[in-house]
Protein backbone atom coordinates (compact mmCIF):
# COMPACT_ATOMS: atom_id res chain seq x y z
CA UNK A 1 0.00 0.00 0.00
CA UNK A 2 1.32 3.47 -0.90
CA UNK A 3 1.76 5.70 2.16
CA UNK A 4 -0.82 8.45 2.34
CA UNK A 5 1.77 11.25 2.08
CA UNK A 6 3.34 9.67 -1.02
CA UNK A 7 -0.03 9.15 -2.65
CA UNK A 8 -0.90 12.80 -2.02
CA UNK A 9 2.40 13.90 -3.53
CA UNK A 10 1.76 11.82 -6.65
CA UNK A 11 -1.72 13.28 -7.04
CA UNK A 12 -0.34 16.82 -6.75
CA UNK A 13 2.33 16.03 -9.32
CA UNK A 14 -0.21 14.60 -11.76
CA UNK A 15 -2.46 17.61 -11.30
CA UNK A 16 0.41 19.96 -12.06
CA UNK A 17 1.74 17.97 -15.01
CA UNK A 18 -0.33 19.63 -17.80
CA UNK A 19 0.83 23.05 -16.65
CA UNK A 20 4.43 21.90 -16.44
CA UNK A 21 4.25 20.47 -19.95
CA UNK A 22 2.74 23.70 -21.25
CA UNK A 23 5.48 25.71 -19.58
CA UNK A 24 8.12 23.46 -21.10
CA UNK A 25 6.55 23.92 -24.54
CA UNK A 26 6.53 27.69 -24.09
CA UNK A 27 10.19 27.68 -23.08
CA UNK A 28 11.32 25.41 -25.91
CA UNK A 29 12.08 28.35 -28.20
CA UNK A 30 11.76 28.46 -32.00
CA UNK A 31 12.30 25.43 -34.24
CA UNK A 32 15.96 24.48 -34.49
CA UNK A 33 18.05 25.07 -37.59
CA UNK A 34 21.43 23.74 -38.66
CA UNK A 35 24.30 26.02 -37.71
CA UNK A 36 25.48 28.22 -40.56
CA UNK A 37 29.06 27.53 -41.63
CA UNK A 38 31.60 30.34 -41.28
CA UNK A 39 31.36 30.94 -45.04
CA UNK A 40 27.58 30.56 -45.08
CA UNK A 41 25.39 32.93 -47.10
CA UNK A 42 22.15 34.49 -45.87
CA UNK A 43 19.57 35.82 -48.31
CA UNK A 44 17.48 38.73 -47.03
CA UNK A 45 14.43 38.67 -49.28
CA UNK A 46 11.50 41.08 -49.32
CA UNK A 47 10.28 44.49 -50.38
CA UNK A 48 11.25 48.04 -49.36
CA UNK A 49 11.85 47.02 -45.74
CA UNK A 50 14.60 44.70 -46.96
CA UNK A 51 15.85 47.16 -49.57
CA UNK A 52 16.33 49.70 -46.76
CA UNK A 53 14.08 52.51 -47.97
CA UNK A 54 14.56 55.46 -45.64
CA UNK A 55 18.27 54.89 -45.00
CA UNK A 56 21.52 54.52 -46.91
CA UNK A 57 22.39 51.07 -48.23
CA UNK A 58 25.06 50.53 -45.58
CA UNK A 59 22.43 51.17 -42.88
CA UNK A 60 19.87 48.71 -44.28
CA UNK A 61 19.05 45.77 -42.06
CA UNK A 62 20.85 43.21 -44.30
CA UNK A 63 24.06 45.28 -44.19
CA UNK A 64 23.91 45.59 -40.41
CA UNK A 65 22.98 41.92 -40.03
CA UNK A 66 26.11 40.96 -41.95
CA UNK A 67 28.20 42.83 -39.38
CA UNK A 68 26.37 41.23 -36.47
CA UNK A 69 26.56 37.58 -37.55
CA UNK A 70 29.84 37.48 -39.45
CA UNK A 71 28.33 35.86 -42.54
CA UNK A 72 27.67 37.25 -45.98
CA UNK A 73 24.15 38.65 -46.28
CA UNK A 74 22.64 39.30 -49.71
CA UNK A 75 20.17 42.19 -49.88
CA UNK A 76 17.31 41.27 -52.24
CA UNK A 77 14.55 43.75 -51.48
CA UNK A 78 12.39 45.37 -54.17
CA UNK A 79 10.36 48.43 -53.10
CA UNK A 80 6.68 48.18 -53.92
CA UNK A 81 6.75 44.46 -54.60
CA UNK A 82 3.79 42.28 -53.59
CA UNK A 83 4.11 38.63 -52.61
CA UNK A 84 2.89 37.33 -55.98
CA UNK A 85 5.77 39.18 -57.64
CA UNK A 86 8.16 38.04 -54.94
CA UNK A 87 7.21 34.43 -55.52
CA UNK A 88 7.98 34.82 -59.23
CA UNK A 89 11.33 36.49 -58.49
CA UNK A 90 12.54 34.15 -55.74
CA UNK A 91 13.66 31.13 -57.84
CA UNK A 92 16.17 33.20 -59.79
CA UNK A 93 17.52 34.87 -56.65
CA UNK A 94 17.95 31.51 -54.94
CA UNK A 95 19.78 30.16 -57.97
CA UNK A 96 22.09 33.17 -58.34
CA UNK A 97 22.84 33.64 -54.64
CA UNK A 98 23.03 29.97 -53.57
CA UNK A 99 22.22 30.89 -49.95
CA UNK A 100 22.19 28.62 -46.93
CA UNK A 101 19.40 30.52 -45.19
CA UNK A 102 16.55 32.81 -46.21
CA UNK A 103 15.26 35.66 -44.04
CA UNK A 104 11.75 36.35 -45.35
CA UNK A 105 10.11 39.72 -44.60
CA UNK A 106 7.37 40.24 -47.17
CA UNK A 107 3.70 41.10 -47.51
CA UNK A 108 3.54 44.73 -46.41
CA UNK A 109 2.43 45.91 -49.83
CA UNK A 110 -0.24 43.21 -49.97
CA UNK A 111 -1.60 44.61 -46.71
CA UNK A 112 -1.42 48.21 -47.94
CA UNK A 113 -3.27 47.25 -51.11
CA UNK A 114 -5.79 45.16 -49.16
CA UNK A 115 -5.06 42.06 -51.21
CA UNK A 116 -6.83 38.85 -50.25
CA UNK A 117 -5.40 37.36 -47.08
CA UNK A 118 -5.62 33.85 -48.51
CA UNK A 119 -3.56 34.83 -51.57
CA UNK A 120 -0.85 36.51 -49.50
CA UNK A 121 -0.65 33.53 -47.19
CA UNK A 122 -0.47 31.12 -50.14
CA UNK A 123 2.35 33.13 -51.74
CA UNK A 124 4.37 33.21 -48.52
CA UNK A 125 3.81 29.49 -48.00
CA UNK A 126 5.02 28.80 -51.53
CA UNK A 127 8.17 30.88 -50.92
CA UNK A 128 9.03 28.92 -47.79
CA UNK A 129 8.45 25.59 -49.51
CA UNK A 130 10.44 26.63 -52.58
CA UNK A 131 13.44 27.59 -50.45
CA UNK A 132 13.28 24.40 -48.42
CA UNK A 133 12.97 22.28 -51.55
CA UNK A 134 16.33 23.72 -52.59
CA UNK A 135 17.86 22.96 -49.20
CA UNK A 136 17.66 26.54 -47.90
CA UNK A 137 16.57 27.06 -44.28
CA UNK A 138 14.01 29.81 -43.61
CA UNK A 139 13.21 32.26 -40.84
CA UNK A 140 10.16 34.52 -40.99
CA UNK A 141 9.34 37.96 -39.61
CA UNK A 142 5.81 39.29 -39.43
CA UNK A 143 4.71 42.64 -40.86
CA UNK A 144 1.96 44.80 -39.34
CA UNK A 145 -0.78 46.39 -41.40
CA UNK A 146 1.20 49.48 -42.32
CA UNK A 147 -1.89 51.35 -43.46
CA UNK A 148 -3.11 51.55 -39.87
CA UNK A 149 -1.48 52.43 -36.56
CA UNK A 150 1.05 49.58 -36.24
CA UNK A 151 0.17 47.29 -33.38
CA UNK A 152 0.96 43.70 -34.16
CA UNK A 153 1.89 41.57 -37.13
CA UNK A 154 -0.93 40.31 -39.31
CA UNK A 155 -2.19 37.02 -37.91
CA UNK A 156 -1.42 34.87 -40.93
CA UNK A 157 2.33 35.13 -40.30
CA UNK A 158 2.10 33.28 -36.99
CA UNK A 159 -0.26 30.75 -38.60
CA UNK A 160 2.26 30.07 -41.36
CA UNK A 161 5.17 29.80 -38.94
CA UNK A 162 3.28 27.27 -36.85
CA UNK A 163 2.07 25.30 -39.87
CA UNK A 164 5.53 24.95 -41.42
CA UNK A 165 7.54 25.05 -38.16
CA UNK A 166 9.52 28.11 -39.19
CA UNK A 167 11.49 30.20 -36.65
CA UNK A 168 9.41 33.37 -36.33
CA UNK A 169 9.43 36.86 -34.85
CA UNK A 170 6.16 38.75 -35.01
CA UNK A 171 7.06 41.52 -32.57
CA UNK A 172 10.18 43.27 -33.88
CA UNK A 173 8.72 45.28 -36.76
CA UNK A 174 5.53 46.38 -34.97
CA UNK A 175 7.63 47.56 -32.01
CA UNK A 176 9.97 49.53 -34.28
CA UNK A 177 7.19 51.13 -36.33
CA UNK A 178 5.36 52.30 -33.20
CA UNK A 179 8.31 54.54 -32.27
CA UNK A 180 8.57 57.81 -34.23
CA UNK A 181 12.27 58.16 -33.44
CA UNK A 182 12.94 54.85 -35.27
CA UNK A 183 11.08 55.77 -38.49
CA UNK A 184 12.01 57.69 -41.63
CA UNK A 185 8.37 58.00 -42.70
CA UNK A 186 4.99 56.48 -41.85
CA UNK A 187 5.90 52.94 -42.94
CA UNK A 188 9.70 52.65 -43.03
CA UNK A 189 12.37 52.55 -40.33
CA UNK A 190 15.32 54.93 -40.31
CA UNK A 191 18.93 53.81 -39.84
CA UNK A 192 18.43 53.32 -36.12
CA UNK A 193 15.24 51.36 -36.76
CA UNK A 194 16.93 49.10 -39.29
CA UNK A 195 19.67 48.38 -36.77
CA UNK A 196 17.01 47.31 -34.28
CA UNK A 197 15.52 45.07 -36.97
CA UNK A 198 18.91 43.52 -37.74
CA UNK A 199 19.45 42.88 -34.04
CA UNK A 200 16.07 41.12 -33.84
CA UNK A 201 16.92 38.92 -36.83
CA UNK A 202 20.32 38.07 -35.35
CA UNK A 203 18.66 37.13 -32.07
CA UNK A 204 16.17 34.89 -33.88
CA UNK A 205 19.06 33.17 -35.65
CA UNK A 206 20.83 32.67 -32.32
CA UNK A 207 17.73 31.27 -30.64
CA UNK A 208 17.12 28.86 -33.52
CA UNK A 209 20.75 27.64 -33.45
CA UNK A 210 21.69 29.02 -36.89
CA UNK A 211 24.56 31.06 -35.44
Amino acid sequence: MIPRCLALSLLLLLAALPGLLLLAACDSGPPRLAKLPADGVVLAFGDSLTHGTGARAEASYPAVLQELIGRRVLRAGVPGEVTAEGLTRLPGVLQDGTPDLLVLIHGGNDLLQRRAREDTLANLRAMVRLARKRGVAVVLLGVPNLGLIPGRSAGFYAELAEELEVPYDGEALPAILKQPNLKSDAIHPNAQGYRKLAEAVAELLRRSGAI
